[in-house]
């Protein structure tokens, strides 16, 4: 790991790192390594429990839930970490259940993905979006890094 020389590793520059997976659930272990390693080799161990969550619910929604291509992308701007995920369907995510619904949930195998994202990210959200002629979506959670 590279020394730090009394510095935040972070620092102010943005970053970004963009990886392309296969339609797989097998992909989903890859990415929250993945996770783990960037935000290790940047000083933001800290925040790698929660930004490895979103990336297992983010990235496990879209393989699940969608036909064709997907990616995982992690942004450092501003003093927060984006972490998200591209899918090819451009129908809008599930929203998730209402609080006093989320007693409910604790006893279900599945549909606990974005309640745990909402819950767990500092701001989430979702948007369409058009990459080399497919359209979709790109579903994100932000982590304020300071």
């Amino acid at each position: 790991m590279p020394e730090s020389k009394g510095n935040d590793l972070a620092g102010n520059e943005p970053w970004e790192y963009v990886l392309h997976i296969p339609h797989d659930l097998r992909a989903v272990t890859v990415c929250r390594r993945t996770v783990r390693l960037v935000l290790t080799m940047h000083g933001l161990i800290r925040l790698t429990d929660v930004a490895e969550l979103l990336v297992t619910e983010l990235v496990s929604n879209a393989v699940r839930h969608t036909k064709g291509p997907v990616a995982l992308r992690l942004r450092m701007r501003d003093g927060f970490l984006r972490v998200g995920a591209w899918d090819a369907d451009p129908e809008p995510p599930m929203p998730p259940p209402s609080s006093e619904a989320l007693t409910q949930l604790t006893h279900m195998e599945e549909g606990r993905g974005l309640t745990l994202v909402s819950s767990c990210a500092d701001l989430w959200g979702w948007q369409p979006l058009a990459r080399n002629g497919l359209r979709g979506k790109y579903v994100w959670g932000d982590l304020v890094a300071a």
